[in-house]
């Protein structure tokens, strides 16, 4: 069964250790999203699965075998880049194909394999352009195909989607999932938007600082974030986090509420507060809410339908049933 395993693995730039020592297991077929603000080092753990940094310590173990040692070529894998890193001078055809040109496989085969691959990517009426020739989106898919030829054990994706513009985002982000789906092959992605987590990953791995905070289904992190820095992260827009009197009145240091789960009145309710500004998003309108009791203001979503004015009075009610309590070291009180 394919499967990749990291066993105590750990990386240092010289007196700086990066990523402290670390075990994860990678299911077969599962994807798998790293995620975490810039500097985490998920994109750096990609890179030790891949080969391509020297792990300080531990093992990578791929399908059963210590891979640790063996190099990138022989692992199994399939990068693709941020950059596309396609050969501008070559066609879309001879990209794709490099891979199989550069491993000796016979024409036939190179041809069969490219044309598949084209096929699931509907870039068979592009095989002939040069990358120049195409949009953004048409290059990702380019070197994805190129990943695909080969046949990997998995796929490894290191932010591939940060050069897009929003909607080619979007749209990309649907091709790849669905792409995991026909190919039922584990892919392995690095971002730093969560969203982009949320939406593709079977399984989020969120990091801070080289450290594993919690690996888990999307919902499952969303629903019960096993510490402060996974309840801020995850979720957009973000959890309100509050302390103080509130906090003590539900045993904890801070409490945490989704902005959904938060009704608003102009009525009643236990906590006062002054609209400051508003999003209006069309189905959805997010509020941001001044109360003199908490020391930042409230984001409270509301229906699209809903129209409050900038300075008026409103009381806001909490739905305890979806409140999170964390201690002093910043830990879920379950």
């Amino acid at each position: 069964m394919k499967h990749i395993q990291l066993k105590q693995v750990s990386k240092s730039f010289g007196d700086v250790e990066v990523i402290p020592a670390l075990d994860l297991d990678i299911e077969d077929g599962e994807f798998v999203v790293f995620v975490g603000p810039s500097g985490c080092g998920k994109s750096t753990l990609l890179r030790l699965i891949a080969g391509l940094e020297d792990v300080t310590s531990g093992q990578v173990v791929i399908n059963g075998k210590d891979a640790t040692a063996i190099p990138p070529a022989r692992r199994g894998l399939a990068m693709v880049f941020q950059s596309y890193a396609l050969y501008p001078h070559m066609s879309v055809r001879k990209n794709i194909a490099f891979p199989l040109r550069m491993a000796g496989l016979d024409k036939a085969d190179q041809a069969r394999r490219v044309e598949e691959a084209a096929k699931v990517l509907n870039l068979t009426e592009y095989l002939d352009r040069r990358p120049g020739q195409l949009s953004g989106g048409q290059r990702q898919r380019v070197a994805i195909g190129r990943a695909i030829v080969r046949e990997p054990t998995a796929f490894l994706f290191d932010e591939p989607l940060s050069n897009l513009d929003a909607a080619l985002r979007v749209g990309m982000r649907l091709e790849i999932s669905e792409l995991h789906k026909r190919l039922a092959t584990t892919m392995i992605y690095v971002t730093h938007d969560q969203v982009e987590a949320m939406t593709m990953a079977d399984k989020i791995v969120v990091l801070q600082n080289g450290v594993i905070e919690q690996v888990g289904s999307p919902l499952e992190l969303y629903r019960n974030p096993r510490n402060l820095f996974v309840a801020g992260f995850i979720g957009s827009p973000k959890m309100n986090l509050l302390q103080g009197t509130e906090a003590a009145a539900h045993k904890a240091h801070t409490i945490g509420i989704r902005p959904e789960h938060i009704s608003i009145s102009d009525k009643s309710g236990p906590w006062e507060g002054v609209v400051g500004l508003s999003e209006h998003l069309g189905s959805d309108t997010f509020f941001h809410i001044t109360c003199p009791a908490f020391a930042a203001p409230l984001t409270v979503r509301a229906s699209g339908e809903l129209d409050l004015s900038y300075g008026s009075t409103v009381h806001l009610t909490p739905d305890l049933a979806h409140l999170h309590r964390f201690d002093e070291q910043g830990l879920r009180i379950s």
